[in-house]
């Protein structure tokens, strides 16, 4: 998987796929993208993170021996890398340990993602010194969980029905999952608002503002056309449940989505007492990286814009969304509407250093991998994907199991090997101002 360049001309390639990616948004937010790049230029994961259009730019150009025509597009999350996973309150009030950040989700080949999360997991591990031989086991224990989880949905008529829950999670995902179950609603509540006249507003400051009257007219009548987007089943029945409290704006300067708008809205919540508030967050929806170097038409004519994609998606990948889980516009750009739940608990990476510990939770992220990807077919709300993944899968991989379980490692560690050139090439090529964001 690696690319046979002199460091020159893969230079070249590192800084023109990153111009072609976010060029216009550089220029309009230089800032939010001198923090993205400076994030990103830490080390190689978080390079890796930041950078999915150059994997996608690698990938796509490689021999697909382990697909067929079916198996070549199905929904695949789209950045499936090892901080993507963590905890949610799932629809039904059940606290589940699942793969999250659906931003890049769209339609291609399963072995994408299997891919990507290969590399990741080789990055984590060359960063925690790990040797090669336990890089490559560990690599071999997901992609052998993920076939056996297919192998699962084969035999059952539900593919939803598999969760990893505080019932069956094991060793850091089970803790997590208590962690989750310990967070109270009113903390987030209390870090993020303040008590006046008997009501709670949201705190000012560390880039929210309040948006003037006519931003914050678009704001409440994109929220009204948010709400029909939220499915009859999963609508509250409370009366005060969507009134609007109060609403800030600012810009986001993750690593995925620097720049970006984004509005907080406080709801009334589960009643008028204060401490059953619900906060929601409009966030502009990205193009996906994957949607760059494939032929995109079929899947662009299906949705209406990018938020509405991420919504179909999602709903598809994950099957039991967050019940505020919708899309609106603002100006005619697509807005995810979510809920900013107090019940999102992150794997802690730093602290998991032994093979063993890391094992366990590398084989119930294959489980959580197939999970998504067997859910999202012909049972499922969306018409892209008119057939049985698992199905598609288990054809693709039949009588070469342990062929494709080396191949998914190999390439994963030569991928990574990649991406730590290709850290250092961008570090280089930022620091003598080959993106035109120097500070001003």
């Amino acid at each position: 998987m690696s690319p046979s360049r002199s460091d020159s001309a893969r230079s070249r390639v590192v800084v023109d796929v990153l111009h072609d990616t976010f060029g216009e948004a550089m220029r309009e937010h230089p800032t939010a993208y001198r923090t993205k790049f400076r994030s990103m230029a830490h080390d190689p994961h978080s390079f890796y993170r930041g950078s999915a259009a150059l994997f996608y730019r690698d990938v796509t150009r490689l021999e697909a021996p382990w697909v067929d025509e079916r198996s070549s597009r199905i929904w695949v999350h789209g950045d499936l890398h090892v901080e993507n996973f963590g905890t949610y309150l799932d629809s039904a009030g059940r606290l589940v340990f699942d793969v999250n950040d659906f931003d890049e989700a769209y339609v291609g080949h399963y072995t994408w993602d299997l891919l990507r999360f290969a590399a990741s997991l080789a990055l984590l591990g060359w960063q925690k010194a790990l040797p090669d031989e336990e890089v490559h086991r560990l690599i071999g224990t997901y992609v052998r969980a993920y076939l056996r989880q297919v192998n699962h949905y084969l035999e059952v008529p539900d593919d939803t029905e598999f969760a990893l829950r505080l019932d069956n999670a094991k060793g850091p995902v089970l803790d997590v999952l208590h962690r989750a179950r310990e967070v109270r609603r009113v903390d987030l509540l209390d870090a993020m608002t303040v008590v006046e006249d008997h009501r709670r507003i949201f705190i000012e400051g560390d880039g929210r503002r309040r948006p003037g009257k006519a931003e914050r007219a678009k704001v409440l009548d994109a929220f009204d056309r948010y709400l029909p987007t939220i499915p009859e089943d999963k609508r509250s029945r409370i009366p005060v449940f969507y009134d609007v409290r109060d609403v800030v704006t600012s810009r986001t300067h993750g690593i995925g989505s620097a720049g970006q708008a984004s509005y907080d809205v406080l709801l009334e919540g589960y009643s008028q007492a204060l401490e059953n508030d619900v906060v929601v967050q409009m966030k502009q929806a990205s193009v996906p990286a994957l949607s760059r170097f494939v032929d995109s038409e079929a899947v662009e004519a299906a949705f209406e814009h990018e938020a509405h994609r991420t919504v179909v998606s999602q709903r598809a990948l994950q099957a039991h969304t967050d019940s505020l889980l919708g899309h609106t516009t603002i100006d005619g750009v697509g807005f995810v509407v979510s809920e900013v739940s107090p019940y999102e608990v992150d794997l802690p990476w730093p602290d998991l250093t032994e093979p063993d510990e890391i094992g366990v939770v590398v084989r119930q992220l294959g489980q959580a991998t197939a999970k998504i990807h067997c859910a999202s077919d012909e049972d499922s709300q969306q018409d892209l994907v008119d057939f049985q993944v698992e199905e598609a899968v288990a054809t693709s991989v039949e009588g070469g199991r342990s062929e494709f379980v080396e191949w998914v490692a190999a390439r994963g560690m030569e991928y990574a090997a990649q991406v730590r050139v290709d850290h250092a090439l961008f570090v280089e090529a930022f620091r003598d101002g080959r993106f035109g964001l120097d500070a001003v």
